[in-house]
């Protein structure tokens, strides 16, 4: 279990599913429609649901590519944070979210996989939070183009097995489809 003390909740972090992330992502609506089965069942369950948006020079603030793709609306009531990093914990408020919520553990989904997706993975394991990554709610695009060694799909994969491993004192990583994803673990 989590290494943070007094933290027994979850909370579903949804990464950078932004316009000009996902507009060309490897099985787009598929993911899109896993994450929102994720989002309805957080909120039915009262599980925090927190929502990351990335922002850069080739994607700024306020641009059509900046933008939260429409089909995965956040109510008001939810956190988004703004980062401009990688790991959705640097220079963000999302440790304080999370201490707030007396969240210890996270479930991770969204894009891209071998960027923003697994920056963060590693920034909560090390952050001391449980991490669960949803094998089949996470994406990314075509990247060979800028000499990335293999295909979208290849990098999902790999993904999923190498966070399959992940532990650290304390806590630990797993991966999960979206069909066995329990936000209440006994």
């Amino acid at each position: 279990m989590t290494s943070l003390e007094n933290r027994p909740g979850t909370a579903l972090l949804v990464i950078d599913m932004q316009n000009g992330v996902v507009g060309d992502a490897y099985e787009r609506d598929r993911v899109v429609a896993n994450i929102a089965t994720l989002v309805d069942k957080a909120r039915s369950e009262n599980v925090p649901v927190v929502w990351v948006q990335h922002s850069d020079e080739q994607m700024p603030i306020d641009s059509e590519g900046w933008q939260y793709i429409a089909e995965l609306p956040r109510l008001d009531s939810e956190p988004l944070v703004h980062k401009r990093y990688g790991d959705s914990f640097e220079a963000t408020d999302l440790e304080q979210l999370l201490a707030e919520r007396g969240v210890g553990r996270v479930v991770v989904t969204g894009a891209q996989s071998e960027a923003c997706v697994r920056s963060t993975l590693h920034g909560a394991l090390v952050r001391g939070y449980d991490v669960t990554l949803v094998s089949d709610a996470h994406t990314t695009e075509d990247m060979q183009q800028w000499g990335f060694p293999v295909t979208p799909e290849q990098s999902i994969a790999y993904t999923n097995v190498y966070w399959s491993w992940a532990d650290a004192p304390g806590r630990s990583g797993n991966v999960v489809p979206t069909a066995e994803v329990a936000y209440r673990i006994d």
